[in-house]
């Protein structure tokens, strides 16, 4: 009975450390790609912080002025695109420009010529807006986005300088005040 004993107590010794090295080597390269996983969550975390959305400077006297003159309203641009331009509900005088997929918070500011700018917060587009167009640039490419946007208030302005003019205008002259 001793040699039974001796035998059935090895075997079960060699299953059980046959069983223990298994399990350790099931288990070792699962907790390789949690760690892996668990480095590259931190990563994607630390990048999403820098897409956050600048707060803007309050609105100078100046700004508050330009932002009375903006014309708001969607503007029907070539090539059948269109542009949202309306007030910011968050930012007095600042104002958010809508063009495809993006939002633009951006700054009025009037300019010398009359031309009143866009400037937007990120440095990313410009959009110029006279009295007969309006135009949405890239200001890091330097290019247009989108060209000849008209916004309902520059159609009037379009249409009052055809009749002061006896029905014809350059699509470039900037109408006349009466």
């Amino acid at each position: 009975m001793n040699i039974r004993w001796a035998l059935q107590t090895s075997v079960a010794i060699a299953i059980g450390a046959s069983f223990t090295l298994a399990m350790a080597q099931t288990t070792a390269p699962a907790a390789k790609p949690a760690a892996k996983h668990a480095a590259k969550a931190p990563a994607k975390k630390a990048a999403a912080p820098a897409k956050a959305e600048p707060v803007p400077a309050a609105a100078s006297p100046e700004q508050i002025t330009a932002a009375e003159r903006v014309y708001y309203g969607v503007y029907d641009c070539e090539l059948n695109q269109t542009v949202d331009i309306s007030i910011n509900s968050k930012y007095p005088a600042w104002v958010d420009v809508k063009h495809g997929k993006n939002t633009y918070l951006m700054k009025p500011v009037l300019s010398s010529t009359g031309a009143l700018r866009l400037e937007d917060i990120r440095d990313e587009a410009l959009m110029v807006q006279i009295a007969s167009k309006s135009m949405l640039l890239n200001t890091k490419t330097g290019t247009r986005i989108v060209d000849a946007c008209v916004s309902p208030k520059q159609r009037e302005l379009i249409e009052a300088a055809k009749v002061a003019n006896g029905g014809t205008t350059s699509s470039m002259m900037a109408p006349t005040a009466k």
